[in-house]
């Protein structure tokens, strides 16, 4: 590992963000705030570049979301609150910290002992009124945080003694929101807050499903939107080629491009 090249990149890196800071009206104009939207959207490119297995892509997001850390490193240290040296102290701090098997004589078994000796020193890092689930950002998708939050519980306990008890689970809450389904009146907003709970309630379980099954329920349905999109889109593409519109065509001719498209391995 060449540590002074990589040195030499970083400091790189920062000679630039201050000249940009200095130079671009663009950048000069920049707030935590304008990057905050900005930053999300990085995320998820980096997020979709990692499923389509891209390296050169994963590099390259990589890159942006790095430089949005430098930026908001900047905007701290002209604001007189923290610089980049304080985000990486306080980093390295935290990775010592939760890793005494690594920096200390703590001993630990495996992988999981680990996720549970990080949680219960997370709890302990701010004072005695942080809970195990307040470290699951609200803003989260619905998805990752039914997931996150599972997950957190888990590593202090709370969780299946065997995973296969979980499908019981599954079951009742299918029966409790088809029975919610059998009286649904669209015009109750009562009726329509109960289904939709019995919705949530279903959901939750089988994330908690996928969870214990080490598969990861938002990967997967990632997966799935990527392949409805790829078959619907040659569905339209080739019926538009055969001079057909949907207006055109019914639900069996549909089916018909749709299978094409599954035959194609899309």
């Amino acid at each position: 590992m060449d540590r002074e090249r990589q040195m030499k990149a970083f400091a790189h890196l920062l000679d630039i963000m201050d000249e940009l800071r200095e130079k671009c009206p663009w950048d000069r104009e920049q707030t935590t705030e304008s990057l905050r939207p900005l930053t999300i959207e990085e995320t998820y490119e980096l997020s979709e570049a990692i499923l389509a297995s891209d390296d050169k892509n994963i590099a390259k997001e990589l890159g942006d979301i790095l430089l949005h850390i430098v930026f908001y490193a900047k905007i701290g240290e002209e604001k007189g609150l923290f610089d980049i040296v304080d985000v990486i102290d306080m980093l390295c701090t935290k990775l010592v910290y939760r890793h005494p098997h690594v920096f200390s004589e703590t001993k630990v078994a495996d992988a999981g002992e680990v996720i549970q000796n990080w949680e219960q020193l997370k709890t302990k890092e701010k004072d005695g009124n942080k809970t195990v689930l307040s470290g699951v950002p609200a803003h989260l998708p619905p998805l990752v945080k039914a997931y996150r939050m599972q997950d957190k519980a888990r590593a202090v306990g709370f969780d299946w003694d065997k995973k296969e008890d979980v499908w019981d689970k599954v079951k009742e809450e299918i029966g409790e929101f088809q029975s919610e389904l059998q009286h649904l009146d669209t015009s109750n907003p009562d009726s329509v807050n109960k289904a939709q709970g019995e919705l949530g309630d279903l959901l939750f379980s089988l994330v908690n499903a996928s969870r214990l099954y080490d598969l990861n329920p938002d990967t997967a349905l990632e997966t799935t939107c990527l392949k409805f999109k790829n078959r619907f889109t040659y569905l339209e593409l080739a019926a538009r080629k055969d001079g057909l519109t949907f207006a055109d065509m019914n639900l069996e001719q549909m089916d018909k491009y749709w299978d094409e498209a599954k035959e194609k391995g899309l």
